[in-house]
């Protein structure tokens, strides 16, 4: 095993993370992580573990689900700390992921704004934004503000 490659204790790993053992044991059943075993069924993390985690941390930060965060992960490799060009290929993914985000937060706000702005605040009675329910054709769930999310 090469140096920085040393394993750590779950205590060990919840205390360089920030992070609480439950949590670690959660994104380990999720499969962000993947602990080793002694023999005596204790878990050992590497080095690397650390960034991984801080990663889905930072990552659900900015709106990501655990199914992006997963997915994103399983682009890194196993066993070895991850390198910048392995970093650089995983933020294209998020780059796209949070230009969604931006233009779905830009729509929400300039939606918002417009019905604010005419005083009902109520788009159940608001004949502006859905004369005859014509939204309703197109799904459940406020259609003009959120658009249909593919999670």
């Amino acid at each position: 095993m090469k140096r920085g490659d040393e394993l750590m204790t779950i205590g060990d790993l919840a205390a360089r993370t920030g992070m609480s053992v439950s949590a670690i044991r959660f994104y380990e059943a999720k499969g962000l992580v993947q602990p080793f075993r002694t023999s005596g069924g204790q878990r050992r993390f590497l080095r690397s573990d650390i960034r991984r985690l801080s990663f889905a941390l930072i990552a659900q930060q900015l709106g990501l689900t655990l199914p992006q965060i997963a997915g994103e992960l399983a682009g890194l490799p196993q066993g070895r700390t991850p390198t910048q060009a392995d970093w650089k290929r995983i933020s294209k993914g998020i780059h796209r992921i949070l230009d969604a985000r931006i233009a779905e937060l830009k729509r929400t706000r300039d939606v918002l704004d417009n019905c604010i702005g005419c005083g009902c605040l109520s788009l159940k009675r608001c004949a502006l934004y859905n004369p005859d329910d014509k939204a309703g054709k197109a799904g459940a769930g406020p259609r003009f503000v959120i658009a249909r999310r593919k999670d």
